[in-house]
């Protein structure tokens, strides 16, 4: 199984799929280390990417995802999968894919992002984030004004695992 632990920058993506990823034994990994050199620069330097600059990531994305599934590799990963277009080119298989969606204010994520520490993904590119998010349907959402940790019995609950 796959859970895409989606939501915008600052939700709090990593911090939940890893403390999740570590409970169940499972593999962690972030979407963001899939991007292009170029696109972390474009974004570090408060640009926000387009289509055109995120269609080689998803790609990539998908590739993994293909092999982790064909691999049967349990796999947590933290992306932000902020079209629907974005999900529905990287859910390849919805029964072994789920997706959970880490919703909040933007005071609390604008928050957030303010105390953020060493991550080229900044404040300045929030806005865009919001903008450019489709929320999902039926999918689980979960509020991210708790702690991690409940954040993650939570999704452990909803998903029976």
């Amino acid at each position: 199984m796959i859970i895409i632990i989606m939501g915008v920058s600052g939700s709090g993506k990593t911090t939940v799929g890893k403390l999740l990823a570590d409970s169940l034994g499972w593999t962690f990994s972030d979407a963001d280390a899939f991007h292009s050199p170029e696109n972390v620069e474009k974004m570090r330097r408060g640009i926000s990417l387009n289509d055109a600059d995120r269609k080689p990531w998803l790609k990539d994305l998908q590739t993994a995802i293909k092999h982790w599934l064909q691999e049967n590799t349990n796999v947590v990963l933290a992306c932000s999968a902020l079209k629907d277009s974005y999900r529905q080119f990287l859910v390849v298989d919805s029964d072994r894919i789920k997706l959970v969606y880490l919703k909040g204010t933007y005071d609390l994520i604008q928050k957030r992002l303010q105390e953020r520490q060493n991550h080229y993904m900044t404040e300045i590119l929030l806005k865009s984030q919001f903008d450019t998010l489709q929320e999902p349907l039926n999918t689980i959402y979960i509020d991210i004004a708790q702690p991690p940790q409940a954040i993650v019995q939570n999704i452990r609950t909803v998903l029976g695992i």
